[in-house]
């Protein structure tokens, strides 16, 4: 297993400008009931946790079916969860916006919504 990295600038800087981010931020709070109606429901869990040598392709393809999606992804932020596929984000990809997340959500930096 390889250790991960901490996000490069132009990652986060790509991170606060991601729509599904954006989407988090709107959504976050909004549902406390949201994982009821989540796609992932009918779904074997394992997909969403694919080996490293998988493609999260088709756990990413429910993600970005789902009704919940912005829910999904806020709350794996908020928990600062880098495993799997949550919100239709990968790990790596959850990294950066973790850095945006918590600048928009907990004010530590420029407001994530002007970006």
């Amino acid at each position: 297993m390889t250790r991960a990295r901490m996000p490069r600038p132009h990652e986060v800087a790509a991170a606060h400008r991601d729509q599904r981010l954006l989407r988090a931020v709107q959504e976050r709070q909004h549902d406390t009931a949201w994982r009821t109606r989540g796609a992932c429901q009918t779904v074997d869990p394992e997909t969403f946790f694919p080996s490293p040598t998988e493609s999260p392709e088709t756990a990413i393809g429910f993600c970005r079916t789902c009704e919940v999606q912005g829910e999904c992804l806020a709350w794996a932020l908020e928990a600062g969860d880098c495993h799997g596929v949550w919100g239709a984000t990968t790990p790596r990809e959850r990294r950066a916006m973790l850095v945006a997340w918590q600048a928009e959500v907990h004010g530590a930096s420029p407001c994530l919504m002007s970006a």
